[in-house]
């Protein structure tokens, strides 16, 4: 059965969390669109993230980011996947607050770590200790995380698919979010 959103639903949390391919699998089974924040930036800009931080500075980036954020949340409705820190910036949190709902997928620091670890496309991660930058950051972020009006925890050996369900059955318990079309 086709569904339909009243607001974008904006996933939110660390890189490594799963909110681009959770995202893909909740637009699926909600047969909604599904989009990126970071893919739209790097569209525009025509260079990768990595290459934003190396050229313009973290702040060039989130400024961007920002502004992407906004457009995209009044576009169409959608799952909308955000980066790791777009969520950190209080007027972030105000216009998804407005305009969507966010929901954290809480994901434990050793399943980052073991997703992320081997990939070089994570700009913040490019340190002497990685893991320890990975944890600051998840110490850092959490408490801005939890102000998303859902969260939805990851558990040990749940499926991409399986994880997009349980986001998906937090959305209709919520209320207000998904409608029968």
């Amino acid at each position: 059965m086709a569904k339909g959103l009243k607001k974008t639903v904006v996933l939110v949390g660390m890189m490594g969390a799963g909110k681009t391919a959770v995202g893909k699998a909740i637009a699926q089974i909600l047969n909604v669109p599904f989009l990126d924040s970071d893919a739209e930036i790097e569209l525009a800009a025509d260079r990768t993230i990595a290459e934003i931080f190396e050229r313009d500075g973290e702040p060039f980036f989130r400024t961007k980011e920002s502004q992407v954020i906004e457009r995209l949340l009044n576009d169409e409705r959608c799952i909308l996947s955000t980066g790791g820190g777009a969520y950190m910036r209080a007027d972030n949190r105000e216009m998804i607050l407005e305009k969507g709902v966010a929901v954290w997928l809480k994901v434990d620091l050793n399943i980052l770590w073991q997703r992320v670890r081997h990939r070089n496309t994570r700009p913040l991660l490019q340190t002497a200790n990685p893991y320890e930058t990975l944890r600051d950051l998840a110490q850092t972020r959490e408490p801005m995380y939890a102000k998303a009006e859902i969260v939805v925890e990851a558990e040990p050996g749940l499926s991409v698919e399986q994880m997009a369900q349980k986001v998906v059955d937090a959305l209709v318990a919520h209320g207000g979010i998904v409608k029968d079309t």
